[in-house]
């Protein structure tokens, strides 16, 4: 029988050792065909990590949001905007990020395994129900960086976390990736990394700039 190990939230302290740090790997991306040119440089865009742990939920957008605003657009932590009862709430949401003038969001959600990954939802990224950031694809999401009702991850699971980008203005998905990473013994040094690896893959996309070029003009 599989141990169980708790997921514990993110924890800020410099003594977080290696081993605790898993890291980050993209192993699919997808890219819309049929988005217009939106780039997030200059816009107000929310950074929004989809977790029942409050704790874990604001650190994480903090550091998401710190990585967007470093390249050129303004980052907004989604827990400043969306309250915890509204995350679930689509048309509370439309309401909320419309009145706080958002034309992007940058949202991870988490999946997990207990077992080696037979697919991907790349292959789903195209289809109608991930095209609206509205739509059921982002807002039938899980319980939360757990992965099983109990909050619990198995030894040799793996933790899977989709990003996804989307431009509210056209309402269309723009960019979505997955990432994974074995047994990660802290979730929240995880995420961390991730943030800043997706950050550096949107400035590659053309989605957001670089931050030498931000920081030399002054912005």
């Amino acid at each position: 029988m599989l141990r169980a190990v708790t997921v514990v939230g993110l924890v800020a302290t410099a003594a977080v050792t290696l081993l605790a740090c898993a890291k980050p790997s993209f192993h699919s991306t997808w890219k819309s065909p049929a988005a217009g040119p939106f780039g997030l440089e200059g816009k107000r865009v929310a950074a929004l990590v989809l977790s029942e742990e409050e704790p874990l939920r604001y650190a994480a957008e903090d550091a998401l949001a710190r990585e967007i605003t470093a390249r050129g657009a303004a980052g907004v932590p989604a827990y400043t905007l969306l309250p915890k009862g509204f995350v679930r709430n689509a048309e509370k949401a439309r309401e909320l990020l419309e009145k706080a003038d958002v034309e992007g969001v940058v949202a991870l959600r988490p999946r997990a395994w207990d077992k080696p990954l037979a697919a991907n939802f790349g292959t789903y990224w195209g289809s109608s129900r991930y095209a609206s950031f509205w739509g059921p694809g982002f807002w039938g999401w899980g319980r939360g960086w757990g992965g099983a009702d109990d909050g619990y991850l198995h030894v040799d699971a793996i933790l899977v976390v989709e990003t996804l980008v989307y431009s509210l203005p056209q309402d269309k998905l723009l960019w979505a990736s997955q990432s994974e990473t074995m047994n990660p013994s802290e979730v929240g040094p995880f995420i961390h990394k991730l943030c800043r690896k997706v950050g550096a893959e949107l400035e590659k996309q053309g989605l957001l700039a670089d931050p030498a070029r931000i920081a030399a003009v002054g912005f």
